[in-house]
């Protein structure tokens, strides 16, 4: 199971580990975005930090309804306890986990700053 909890600004976070190149491990903060169909966003800094190799680049639709193109990377992240290797969006923004990670587990959101996030595996 993932725990997190909801911000002041009323989103829900969680912590989770994201491995890089040559066993650089680092600890990311992000925004669970339901909106978000993909796996995870990750800004220029922290892919550069990890050393993350190019995989490919892809167009992505944002909320506003404009395309925009993403430089993809991939990495493994250690999720629920297994590391598992996923696509990562170049953005700079907070790192967002999208639908793709949370895929085949169960969402709840206590909606109050304060609240707690749980993700946990369906059976």
């Amino acid at each position: 199971m993932i725990i997190g909890n909801v911000n002041s600004r009323r989103e829900a976070i969680i912590q989770f580990p994201v491995l890089g190149e040559n066993n650089r491990r680092q600890e990311i903060e992000a925004i669970v975005d339901t909106g978000y169909t993909g796996f995870l966003t990750l800004p220029s800094a922290i892919i550069t930090t990890l050393g993350l190799m190019w995989y490919m680049q892809e167009e992505g639709l944002l909320g506003d309804g404009s395309i925009c193109l993403f430089d993809v990377y991939e990495v493994s992240v250690i999720w629920d306890g297994q590391v598992k290797l996923i696509e990562v969006y170049e953005s700079e923004t907070d790192p967002l986990v999208g639908m793709g990670l949370l895929e085949g587990y169960e969402l709840n959101i206590q909606g109050f700053a304060g609240g707690l996030v749980t993700i946990k595996a369906l059976p």
